[in-house]
């Protein structure tokens, strides 16, 4: 049974709080106590200064609990998980900030920007939780212990700082702790989240003294007769329990002290869900329970914890199929111990852990157990939630290993989520691959859905339905009463669909539609695009066999329902106008990209056609930022950024270095006019150009007429492309822009 015990100072008017805050320091991580301790100290003040009498119901724990006391408690937690005096004065201050009592710029301000990040990262995971639906019903076919789990991966996703999720399950223990002074369905409300999110989210980082607190007291509130029932045949076996286990330890201690080996032996604490959830998981009763009675044993080396299974097994008989051996394969979690169930003394069933002084500090810290010791792996390997969780558990005290470094530079590189996970508008949390847009979204939702889209809000705005979803938006989509999906949103040019539930759903949708409609629809997007690529009198009865397509009906057809994609034939024709016209491409050579230049077996951009070479002095090699500088007679010279050389010419002729930078090998480029018409906007310029540059596009020339009457425009622009896929696909994106209504190839 869960029994707190608090050593901070249980009024604001306690004035001892320099001693509290002195001792509070040494047992964390604190390398300076004496200069943390002045910091720590007005972070009580700062929070005993904005206590207020006023109490908000949605983030009050209980009458007579105050965000100052709040503040103290979650500190005397983290410090037991050597937490630094930043993570320390976060927790002193946060609820005085989630309760609107002072805000997150004046905490910047009294303690800096470590602290305000660290609070405003506690913020956000308690903003997700407080939106998410962990209702019991289903939600779309999925029951609510999925739901809970996508609701753990998302609050993982966002946390790029191990201690905001200390803080927030320090924050939520000592929310279920002082629960119990509120009304019943705030009770429940609080055991239901640390339930479902906090105890598991504390389980697979390792930290099982958290854990066991959580699931305890979640149960409590949560089934209170099932823990009343338990706790009840516990308290009544205490004192048989308690005469028998004393005598268990002295057998042990002396047989093991006989065998050379060291070790501390104590009873081990019962826990009530655990103890439930067996009974539950294998249909027995409390007296069937083994661990009941059960002892821990640490030692000091893996070595001694076989040594001593070996001990006990001499002792006792022990009980078949009840030996796990979590050392030489340890839980997903990290967890490492020797269990084995044992017919103890009076033929009783006893449990018995065996375990090294290092892997109880594991069990019982996690994530906090290697703190002082562990450097952070800093190579990301499978990008992915579980190396998330791993990077969490390995995570270490950095001011002591890295005095003067960054928390962001401890950080490993390049971490991804395999997923993004965002809500409905009830608040109910979907799975989506990355770069999802709000069309995939509504067909995980339901084809229905999917179909009628019309268009989504994305946090409350409106956004184009090609825009790419993020971890924790908020999705709600616009629908129509008939369904009438677009074909665009199948043109992999334009970006509306990435999952291939929604590709499938539009395919099978399409085709369900009259093959007459279909031929129509086919030939309407084959001719806009062939006209729109200034291709004339082309053979689409030869185009359709090239595809091995019987007639041309059946092109038309494959196309309208989706089954043939527009820049398969745009590919298909770029082939056989390739073989037709070799004398007279479709589109004019420029010849190879006329602005890089080889030197030393390597492409340089940026240089065009002059002569250039890798300089001696410092020999860079592809992959290190370079610049040029431009000799007298031999062309240019390649240096790296940080050259010495480099930056005395750079002082002394700035005019002659210029930028140049790493290229593959150049194509064949085309020249051809794209004819781009408008209304006029702010920006439009921008976003045209901006686009062409992100297709990796030169544009050689521009020309731009305004008709300030009718605030339309005209662009003439100049590309340089490889083929007709490339310039289909810019032309198919720069049609996607606001304002432009018409963009095509010119004649």
């Amino acid at each position: 049974m869960v029994k707190v015990k608090h050593s901070y100072p249980q009024s604001s008017d306690d004035v001892d709080i320099r001693s509290w805050a002195r001792a509070l320091l040494a047992r964390a991580s604190s390398t300076n106590v004496d200069t943390d301790l002045l910091t720590v100290i007005r972070a009580c003040e700062f929070a005993r200064e904005y206590e207020s009498a006023s109490i908000d119901p949605e983030t009050s724990w209980g009458e007579g609990y105050t965000s100052y006391l709040a503040g103290l408690e979650m500190a005397e937690l983290l410090a037991d998980l050597n937490l630094d005096s930043e993570a320390l004065v976060a927790a002193i201050v946060y609820r005085t900030v989630r309760e609107s009592k002072v805000e997150e710029a004046d905490v910047e301000t009294a303690f800096g920007v470590e602290v305000a990040s660290l609070v405003n990262g506690v913020r956000r995971m308690a903003a997700i939780t407080g939106q998410s639906n962990l209702s019991q019903a289903s939600v779309f076919g999925r029951d609510s212990d999925e739901q809970a789990e996508k609701l753990r991966k998302l609050l993982i996703s966002i946390v790029d700082d191990v201690r905001i999720a200390l803080i927030k399950l320090a924050e939520r223990t000592c929310a279920i702790r002082a629960v119990k002074h509120a009304d019943q369905e705030r009770r429940k409300k609080v055991a239901r989240e640390v339930s479902d999110i906090y105890a598991p989210l504390a389980h697979r980082l390792g930290i099982g003294h958290i854990k066991w607190e959580l699931e305890d007291l979640a149960f409590r509130f949560l089934q209170p007769f099932d823990y009343k029932y338990i706790a009840k045949l516990l308290d009544e076996k205490r004192l048989d329990r308690e005469s028998y286990i004393t005598g268990v330890v002295g057998l042990l201690r002396d047989k093991l002290a006989s065998d050379g080996i060291q070790s501390e032996i104590s009873g081990r604490p019962k826990h009530i869900y655990s103890i439930w959830r067996k009974m539950k998981r294998k249909n027995v009763s409390f007296a069937e329970i083994y661990d009941i009675r059960a002892v821990r044993i640490l030692v000091d080396s893996e070595r001694d914890c076989y040594g001593a299974l070996g001990v006990v097994h001499s002792l006792w008989r022990h009980v078949p199929n009840e030996m796990d051996d979590y050392i030489a394969n340890a839980k997903e979690n990290g967890y490492r111990s020797l269990h084995t169930a044992v017919h103890g003394p009076e033929n009783r069933i006893l449990e018995i852990q065996i375990r090294t002084h290092n892997m109880h500090e594991e069990a019982e810290y996690g994530v906090c157990s290697h703190w002082r010791y562990k450097k952070t792996d800093s190579n990301a390997g499978e990008r992915s939630y579980e190396q998330k969780i791993e990077w969490l558990r390995q995570v270490i005290e950095w001011q002591e290993t890295d005095i003067g470094v960054p928390w962001e530079d401890q950080l490993p590189r390049g971490i991804e989520q395999d997923r993004i996970y965002v809500f409905t508008p009830e608040g109910h949390v979907i799975d989506l691959p990355p770069n999802a847009t709000p069309v995939d979204f509504a067909f995980r939702i339901h084809t229905d859905v999917g179909l009628r889209c019309r268009g989504a809000k994305v946090n409350g705005r409106i956004v184009p339905l090609n825009h790419s979803l993020n971890t924790a938006d908020q999705v709600h989509v616009l629908t129509a009463n008939r369904e009438n999906p677009s074909r665009d949103w199948l043109n992999v040019h334009l970006g509306y669909v990435t999952t291939s539930k929604a590709r499938s759903r539009l395919q099978h949708w399409f085709k369900q539609q009259d093959r007459e409609q279909n031929i129509a629809d086919g030939r309407a997007l084959l001719d806009h695009e062939f006209k729109r690529l200034a291709i004339e009198n082309f053979d689409f009865e030869a185009l359709a066999q090239s595809l091995n397509l019987r007639t041309l009906d059946d092109l038309y057809a494959a196309v309208g329902v989706a089954d043939l994609g527009v820049e398969r034939v745009i590919e298909a024709a770029n082939r056989m106008l390739s073989k037709e016209r070799p004398q007279e491409p479709v589109l004019p050579l420029v010849g190879k990209a006329s602005s890089g230049s080889r030197g030393a077996d390597v492409y340089i951009d940026g240089v065009g056609n002059l002569l250039s070479y890798i300089a001696q002095c410092c020999k860079p090699v592809p992959g290190e930022r370079i610049s040029g500088y431009i000799t007298i007679g031999r062309g240019v010279s390649i240096h790296r950024q940080d050259c010495t050389n480099l930056l005395r010419k750079l002082q002394d002729e700035p005019e002659r270095v210029i930028a140049v930078d790493w290229a593959e090998e150049p194509k064949e480029l085309y020249s051809t006019v794209i004819h781009l018409e408008a209304f006029d906007r702010h920006g439009l310029l921008r976003d045209v150009t901006t686009l062409l540059d992100r297709e990796k596009v030169n544009v050689s020339a521009m020309q731009t007429f305004s008709n300030k009457t009718k605030h339309t425009v005209d662009m003439m622009l100049t590309v340089e492309i490889t083929d007709l896929q490339l310039l289909s696909r810019v032309l198919a994106r720069l049609s996607q822009l606001p304002n432009i209504w018409s963009v095509r190839r010119k004649d």
